[in-house]
């Protein structure tokens, strides 16, 4: 399933936040979506999944244009893990798990057999199988993230949009939430995006890049290709460069210092 943004502007008011982005999306691809703060990373997000509605061009899902498709039409295909897994209310894993099938489900009926065989598997994908009764507000923040990444897959999305995933992780929970994003899209051909602003993580994990400065597409491309010394220094203000680490058989980013040096 393609997704393409062609000519994407949107506006809060008199103040640009996107103009005229085009972004084509490959199928099972990790395409992530670096910039720094502000710069309309979260705004270009809830747009692919109709969250918000461009000022101006459009979101294309599988060739049709978004904007005459339904809510619940995009969740069937577009499935997201927003940047926040606070949860207040007194929910099992497996009762938030089995959330991911609303909108395959009618206002008054219930799960099928079919829900809930697919929501057992997303518990058991995610490695969450010993956890199914456990209460979510006892949970800690990386063990919420895996939860809400299993709503996301039981959701059978084909699209995962993934809103600063790792932002409120220790160094170890960003790990395994992106290793099982990895390699849940290279087992199943699930198509991610990935919103960060975090460079060392998308050169790690990411097919491709779109960085986006001044609310608009500044490069797009492979790792390579993307995260250059010049770009980073344009983009982010620092000095840092790209380099691929035979260990992991990964890229990685050293940053050397910023430019703003106090």
């Amino acid at each position: 399933m393609t997704l393409d943004v062609n000519g994407l502007r949107y506006r809060y008011g008199d103040k640009p936040v996107l103009d005229g982005v085009d972004m084509p999306v490959v199928e099972g691809e990790i395409l992530g979506i670096l910039g720094p703060n502000g710069c309309g990373k979260t705004t270009l997000l809830k747009n692919l999944n109709k969250n918000l509605s461009p000022s101006g061009g459009c979101v294309m899902l599988d060739g049709e244009d978004m904007s005459g498709m339904t809510k619940r039409d995009v969740a069937r295909k577009v499935a997201v893990v927003p940047q926040t897994n606070e949860v207040h209310f007194a929910f099992t894993v497996r009762d938030m798990v089995a959330m991911g099938r609303m909108p395959f489900q009618g206002m008054l009926g219930g799960p099928s057999s079919e829900d809930e065989r697919i929501v057992d598997e997303a518990i058991e994908r995610t490695g969450l199988s010993g956890y199914r009764d456990r209460m979510m507000n006892t949970m800690s923040g990386g063990e919420r993230q895996r939860v809400i990444i299993a709503r996301a897959i039981a959701q059978t999305p084909k699209i995962l949009l993934m809103d600063e995933p790792t932002l409120h992780l220790d160094i170890s929970m960003q790990f395994d939430a992106l290793n099982l994003v990895h390699r849940l899209s290279r087992e199943t051909g699930l198509t991610v995006v990935i919103v960060s602003h975090d460079l060392a993580m998308v050169a790690r994990y990411c097919d491709r890049i779109v960085m986006l400065h001044d609310h608009r597409v500044h490069a797009m491309g492979t790792p390579e290709e993307v995260l250059t010394p010049e770009n980073m220094r344009t983009v982010f203000n620092v000095d840092a460069e790209l380099f691929f680490d035979e260990r992991i058989g990964r890229h990685s980013v050293i940053l050397h210092d910023s430019l703003n040096r106090m």
